[in-house]
């Protein structure tokens, strides 16, 4: 069935609305970044760059890295970001944007956020990386799609909210697991467990400059709980939506973090461009197989 102009928004070079993407500059692999300037971080690991575009917070460059083509692309701060950029990404993977209908057989993206982070554990240090393998979603966006029941842990969910006295006054967080084969390939690489993403920086995430908190206690409650065996590690703002609409889309998506923040241990490394090269230098030996 055509999808109409008003739902599916093509520009008039051909490009997809927000990105300013054409189907022929996605790569099967993308690596998402916040910052438009880490795309820049990159850069020097491609041999040869194949195009480029810019518009608002949203840059790529897409190009070939020891034999194999990646898309690196920035989505700027936060999960309403990412609802644009997972939706634009799969549009140009699976839909004839001529014809404005699915494509008959559907390609699967290979999507990994590498961002930053905080940690909530003593044990998780500055510089360390983590492998969100499950992440808590403290935002709704997956409630505006059917199907949210099939990709999310309602009994982990329900035991966290539990736990952290989350009510739905508040939110009702949701537990969704990422790509099981990019978890596989950071298994010896990052602390693997639970990440909080949350739909802000300063309350959100339990940070108090002036205004109180309704849940005074949330950091320290995440700090213990345990699911299975899986604690929660750390607090960022965009894996969830990444992995719930990745598996909503059919696409292996998920998050590795660098940790810039201790929140249990009161410490902070702002100057953290210093360690950005060292992260990205594993994530691309590890996604070339190297």
């Amino acid at each position: 069935m055509r999808i109409p102009e008003s739902e599916l928004v093509i520009n008039g070079d051909g490009t997809v609305f927000h990105l300013h993407m054409r189907p022929e500059q996605l790569a099967d692999n993308v690596i998402l970044v916040g910052d438009r300037a880490r795309v820049d971080v990159f850069r020097p690991y491609f041999d040869t760059v194949e195009s480029e575009t810019s518009s608002r917070e949203f840059v790529s460059v897409t190009g070939v890295c020891r034999g194999r083509r990646f898309t690196v692309l920035s989505t700027g701060i936060g999960m309403g970001s990412i609802d644009i950029v997972m939706n634009e990404l799969d549009i140009l993977a699976n839909i004839d944007l001529d014809a404005r209908e699915p494509r008959d057989e559907h390609r699967t993206l290979r999507i990994l956020r590498v961002g930053t982070s905080g940690a909530i554990q003593p044990d998780i240090p500055i510089g360390g990386y983590v492998f969100s393998e499950y992440s808590i979603g403290m935002d709704g966006i997956l409630n505006w799609y059917a199907g949210r029941s099939k990709v999310v842990d309602e009994e982990a969910s329900r035991a966290l909210a539990a736990h952290a006295h989350i009510t739905g006054d508040i939110v009702n967080p949701y537990v969704v697991k990422a790509s099981g084969k990019l978890a596989s390939l950071f298994v010896d690489k990052a602390f693997m467990g639970m990440t909080v993403s949350a739909p802000g920086f300063y309350g959100p995430q339990g940070r108090s400059v002036r205004l109180p908190l309704a849940l005074g206690s949330m950091v320290e409650d995440f700090e213990s709980f345990s699911y299975r065996g899986r604690r929660i590690l750390n607090f960022e703002m965009e894996s969830s939506v990444i992995a719930g609409l990745g598996r909503q889309l059919g696409h292996e998506a998920g998050t590795v973090c660098m940790i810039l923040a201790n929140r249990y241990r009161k410490s902070m490394n702002t100057d953290y461009k210093s360690m950005m090269d060292g992260f990205v230098s594993m994530v691309m030996d590890t996604l070339t197989g190297e």
